[in-house]
C-alpha cells in the first residue's frame, strides 16, 4: 500500500501548507495573470472553493516569499516577468490582509469592531497614531503611510467581503447599514489609487454593479471571464494529474475500476462551470474529503444547509423542476443581490446551488442548473423538508420508497406518501387561492420524493404534457404512477389517461412487468386519497 499523503482540507494559509508538505494543486499561473494584467479585482465563487488560500498565495507572492513557490510554475515566471519589467524578482510590498470570515454578524457594532481592530493592527504595525472615529478615514490613513514607510505600493485582500451582508439576508435594516459601511470602507481602494500597487477582493455574492461596489469603478470582475473559470475548484486534468495514487486507493475500496471511480467522482462532485465556455471544475473540498477518508459523502453540502433559500423559493412560488437544469437569467440577473427580491436564483448560482450549464448567445442568456448528484440530492432533501416536514429525514424517506418499489410494495409505497403529502401546512390565503397552492405543494412533493429517490433506483419525473408524471425504473419491474386531484380526476381515470395517452407503450417492449398505477389527492383532507393499481 502506498504512503498515505496528507489532503489540505480546510488549509488556507499557503505558507502551511507549502512548509507542512501538503498535496497542493498548482495555481500559480493565475497569480502571474493576475498581477501582470490588471490592478483591482473582485472574483465571487462558493463557500469552501478556495478563495482563501488564492488570497494567501497572493500574500506570500507580494510578501517576497520565494521558497514557498520553488517547483511551482510562478518560480520561474516571475523571474521572466521580473526581466520584461525592468525590476528586481520577488520585491516585497506592504501587504493589508482583511478577513471578515471569521466573525458573526449580529448587530452595527459587529462590523465595527471587525474593521476597527484591523485598523488598529495595521497603526500599531506602521507606528501610527488614531487620526479619526471614521473607518474610511484611517484606512486611506494606513495605506498612504505604508507607501511612505515602506517607498513601495501597498497591496489590499479583503477576503469573503460579504459575510456581513449573507449573515443579515433577512434583516433589511442592519443589511442596509452594512452596505453602508462597507461601501465608504470600499470606496477607499479608489481614492487611495496612487499608492497601490495591487488589490483583490473575494466573497460569494456579487454586489459590483449593486450598491456596494458603486464606487469602485476601476474594479475588474472576474467572477464569469473564461480566462479565470479554474481559478477555484480542480479541474479533470488537474484530478488525474495530482491525485493518481488517492483514485487508485478510492478505486480498490470501491471495488471498482478507475475509469468507473473516475466516473463516479464526476457524476457526484463535478459540472461547476463559471464562465460562459471553458471547463468544468470539481468541488474541492469534497474531493479532499473524499481522498482523506476513502469514502463518499456529501461533504460540501454538509457544512451548510441554505434554508432561507427554501423559504424564498416557496414564496415565490417557483417552479421547482425547473432547478434541473431549466433555468434562465440573464447577465445582471447572475450578479444580481438584493434582500428585497424574492427571487433567489442569482444568490442560488452565486451560492454553489445551481451551475451555467448553457450559454444562449442569440438571447445573451445563461441556464443552469444542479452542478452535481451532491448539490441536486442535498437540496432536494431541503426542499421536501420545506414543502413537506416529516418525522425523519427527507433521505431516510427517500430510501424507504426505494425500498417498496424494489420489493413491488406498492400499497406501502403509496401509504408512506399519503403520510408525508398530510404534512403539509394549511395556507392562510384565500379558499380559492388556497386549492391552486396546495396542488402546487401535492405536486412539488410528489416531484420531489420521486427526484429523490434517483440516488436509489432509475426515476424519470416529468413535468410537460404527453408523459406520465412518474416513472421508476427497477430490475424486474417499471412502475407508471399518474396524479390527479380528486375534483379532477378519479384513480380510475388517472389510469384510464396512462392508458389512452399510451404513456406505458414505451416500456412495454422492455420485457420488464410494467404496472400502472393512479392516484389523486383529496382536498378536503389535504392529504393522497385513492389509488388503483394494475399490472399489464
Amino acid at each position: 500500500m502506498s504512503e498515505t499523503r496528507v489532503m489540505p482540507i480546510g488549509a488556507q494559509n499557503f505558507q502551511d501548507l507549502r512548509e507542512k508538505g501538503f498535496v497542493y494543486v498548482d495555481k500559480t499561473q493565475y497569480i502571474l495573470q493576475l498581477v501582470s494584467t490588471s490592478k483591482v479585482y473582485f472574483l465571487s465563487r462558493p463557500r469552501r472553493f478556495g478563495k482563501s488560500l488564492l488570497l494567501s498565495t497572493l500574500d506570500a507572492y507580494f510578501s517576497g516569499k520565494r521558497e514557498l513557490f520553488k517547483g511551482l510554475y510562478l518560480e520561474q515566471a516571475e523571474l521572466e516577468l521580473a526581466v520584461r519589467e525592468e525590476r528586481e524578482a520577488w520585491l516585497q510590498y506592504p501587504v493589508l490582509y482583511l478577513d471578515l470570515n471569521a466573525k458573526n454578524y449580529e448587530n452595527r457594532e459587529a462590523l465595527v469592531e471587525r474593521l476597527a481592530l484591523n485598523l488598529q493592527k495595521w497603526e500599531k504595525y506602521y507606528g501610527l497614531n488614531k487620526i479619526s472615529e471614521s473607518l474610511e478615514e484611517r484606512f486611506a490613513y494606513v495605506i498612504e503611510h505604508a507607501y511612505e514607510k515602506t517607498g513601495r505600493q501597498v497591496v489590499v485582500l479583503i477576503d469573503e467581503y460579504d459575510k456581513p451582508l449573507l449573515d443579515t439576508l433577512d434583516k433589511s435594516e442592519l443589511n442596509g447599514t452594512y452596505r453602508d459601511i462597507l461601501r465608504a470602507f470600499f470606496s477607499v481602494i479608489k481614492s487611495s489609487d496612487r499608492y497601490l500597487r495591487f488589490a483583490f477582493l473575494t466573497g460569494v455574492t456579487r454586489f459590483s454593479k449593486v450598491s456596494v461596489f458603486s464606487g469602485l469603478n476601476n474594479l475588474r470582475d472576474i467572477s464569469l471571464l473564461s480566462d479565470f473559470a479554474g481559478i477555484c475548484g480542480i479541474t479533470e486534468q488537474e484530478l488525474e494529474a495530482n491525485f493518481a495514487p488517492e483514485i487508485e486507493t478510492l478505486g480498490n475500496e470501491l471495488g471498482e475500476t478507475r475509469d468507473a471511480t473516475l466516473a463516479i467522482l464526476k457524476k457526484r462532485y463535478d459540472g461547476y462551470l463559471f464562465a460562459r465556455k471553458g471547463e468544468n471544475v470539481y468541488n474541492p473540498f469534497s474531493l479532499l474529503n473524499v481522498f482523506a477518508s476513502r469514502e463518499l459523502s456529501d461533504y460540501w453540502y454538509a457544512t451548510g444547509t441554505p434554508t432561507f433559500l427554501v423559504e424564498y423559493l416557496k414564496a415565490a412560488h417557483y417552479n421547482i423542476p425547473d432547478l434541473e437544469g431549466n433555468v434562465r437569467l440573464d447577465e445582471s440577473d447572475l450578479e444580481a443581490n438584493r434582500t428585497d427580491s424574492r427571487n433567489p436564483l442569482s444568490i442560488l448560482f452565486q451560492a454553489g446551488y445551481l451551475t451555467i450549464k448553457e450559454y444562449q448567445a442569440m438571447f445573451n442568456v445563461y441556464r443552469l442548473g444542479f452542478p452535481n448528484d451532491e448539490v441536486r440530492y442535498g437540496f432536494m432533501k431541503n426542499l421536501l423538508d420545506g414543502f413537506a416536514p416529516t418525522l425523519y429525514g427527507a433521505g431516510v424517506a427517500a430510501s424507504d420508497f426505494a425500498r417498496d418499489m424494489l420489493e413491488g410494495k406498492v400499497d406501502e409505497f403509496m401509504t408512506r406518501m399519503r403520510s408525508i403529502l398530510s404534512g403539509i401546512p394549511y395556507s392562510t390565503v384565500s379558499s380559492e387561492e388556497m386549492v391552486a397552492l396546495r396542488e402546487r405543494d401535492y405536486q412539488v412533493s410528489v416531484y420531489l420524493i420521486f427526484s429523490l429517490m434517483g440516488q436509489f433506483v432509475q426515476t424519470e419525473v416529468h413535468n410537460s404534457v404527453g408523459r406520465a408524471d412518474c416513472v421508476v425504473h427497477t430490475r424486474d419491474v417499471i412502475y407508471v404512477f399518474e396524479f390527479k386531484l380528486w375534483s379532477k380526476g378519479t384513480p380510475q381515470e388517472a389510469l384510464a389517461q396512462i392508458k389512452s395517452k399510451g404513456y406505458a407503450l414505451p416500456y412495454e417492449a422492455t420485457g420488464k412487468r410494467v404496472v400502472l398505477i393512479g392516484a389523486s389527492f383529496d382536498e378536503k383532507k389535504h392529504t393522497l386519497g385513492a389509488w388503483e393499481v394494475k399490472t399489464l
